[in-house]
Formats: C-alpha cells, sequence, structure tokens
C-alpha cells in the first residue's frame, strides 16, 4: 500500500526530552529506555538525538549489535573507542559511522577536559542495517571542504546511485544522509522519497509551504519531496532519505 503524501513540522520543544547532570538530549524518537525503538521510527530512522554533553562527560562502555550509527558533531569533539581497536576524535566536519554487526562495544566522550568547561553538541541516528550479522565495521570522513558549496552532500549512504560520491558508505541499501550548510539566501531541494526526516541543526530556514524552521526543528516527510528549503540566516541542515520502513 502506497502511503499518504503527509509533511509533519515536529518543533524543537516538541521532541522528547531526557537529562541528567551532565547530559541534556533532545530526542526526534523517544531513544533513552525504549526498547522498542522501531514502534517509534519514522522510515528507518530509529534514534536522532541531538545531545549536550558536559565537560569530561560521556556514555562508559557500552554493546551495540545490529546497528548502523552514524554520529555527526555541531560544537566541541567526540573521544571515540571500541573493541575492534577503533579510536579517534570526531570533530565538526568530520563524519563518523560504526557499523554494530555480530556485536562492538565502545565508548564515547565529550574530548574537552572538566576543567576546559567546554561543552559538546552531536547529533547521533541509527538506522538498521539491511543484512543482520555482518562483520563490525568503522568509516570517518572529512567533509567540511564538500560542505562549502550551499548544496546538498551526501555524507552517509548505502544507495547504489551514491557509490561514488558518499563520504561513507552506509550498511543499509535504503538510506542516505544529506547535509548542506547554507548562507543566507541560498536553497537546496529535498530528495523525493518513501520516507524523509529534516533537521535544522542551526540557523534558520524556510521550508517551502510550511513557513519558517529555527533550529532544533525538524520535518517528518511521508511519499513526498521536492520541497525547497532556503536558509533566512546561516543553516546547517540534515536531511535523511530512506526508501524503505523499519
Amino acid at each position: 500500500m502506497t502511503p499518504t503524501p503527509r509533511v509533519r513540522v515536529v518543533r524543537a520543544d516538541e521532541r522528547a526530552h531526557w537529562w541528567n547532570e551532565w547530559l541534556d538530549s533532545r530526542q526526534s524518537f523517544p531513544a533513552t529506555g525504549n526498547f522498542d525503538l522501531a514502534a517509534n521510527a519514522h522510515g528507518l530512522l530509529l534514534v536522532h538525538n541531538e545531545d549536550v554533553v558536559g565537560p569530561g562527560e560521556g556514555f562508559d562502555t557500552h554493546q551495540h549489535r545490529d546497528m548502523e550509527i552514524v554520529t555527526w558533531v555541531l560544537e566541541g569533539s567526540v573521544v571515540h573507542q571500541d573493541s575492534a581497536g577503533n579510536s579517534g576524535v570526531i570533530h565538526p566536519g568530520l563524519a563518523q559511522r560504526m557499523s554494530a554487526g555480530t556485536g562492538i562495544r565502545h565508548s564515547e566522550k565529550n574530548g574537552a577536559a572538566y576543567t576546559e568547561r567546554e561543552h559538546l553538541r552531536v547529533v547521533q541516528m541509527w538506522v538498521p542495517p539491511t543484512e543482520y550479522g555482518a562483520r563490525p565495521g568503522y568509516q570517518e570522513s572529512d567533509v567540511d571542504t564538500a560542505l562549502r558549496g550551499d548544496a546538498l552532500v551526501p555524507i552517509a549512504s548505502g544507495l547504489p546511485r551514491d557509490r561514488a560520491t558518499t563520504a561513507i558508505t552506509l550498511g543499509n541499501r535504503h538510506a542516505a544522509l544529506h547535509v548542506a550548510r547554507l548562507d543566507a539566501g541560498r536553497s537546496v531541494t529535498i530528495p523525493d522519497a518513501p520516507y524523509g526526516h529534516v533537521f535544522l541543526a542551526r540557523g534558520a530556514v524556510d521550508f517551502e509551504g510550511h513557513g519558517a524552521l529555527a533550529q532544533g526543528d525538524a520535518v517528518r516527510l511521508t511519499a513526498t519531496g521536492g520541497h525547497r528549503i532556503t536558509a533566512t540566516d546561516p543553516a546547517e541542515v540534515l536531511v535523511w532519505e530512506m526508501h524503505a520502513a523499519a
């Protein structure tokens, strides 16, 4: 059955909110304590969290299985270590994908020490893999230069058409994450797809036919696309294009 075309704007203060003494998490889909992520998913997107992490804090070693996890840093840096021997510091402009596969343990920390008082602001997004039980994998790529052209850039994609252009290969053949950094007055067009998710990471834009979006606002698209997003202030936009559902 073909889904009915729909555009739903979700304002920043409508997103799920969870916090403790060092973490402030805004969640497009309830994630904390949720053991049935697919029940609240949009398309293939199971988790879309914008986290602010205090200096010197973070997530101690924990395990994932059969999940494609994409990390995009907006401010600060993430120190990553995992049981497959991968480690690194993820900063703005450096995209990261971890494929949990048959199982992987990792930790994620704010790269700033307690004494530096620099918060980390990061978006983490999860989609399921197309094939379960694969070997764990890891990839990172600096896309900062590619994002200087006021265009929608595929930074993590499993779509066959993106094999030659995507910075990171995603282990799901039906999903792609695009990012655009826009100067005021510049526009991009949202891809047509059965499911789409737009997140305004910073700035302000006009979403064609639906008005102004502010930082933290999101849009869920079903069976539609082609809408233009025009920056009214310098902006950064994250767009998921999905051709299947979880």
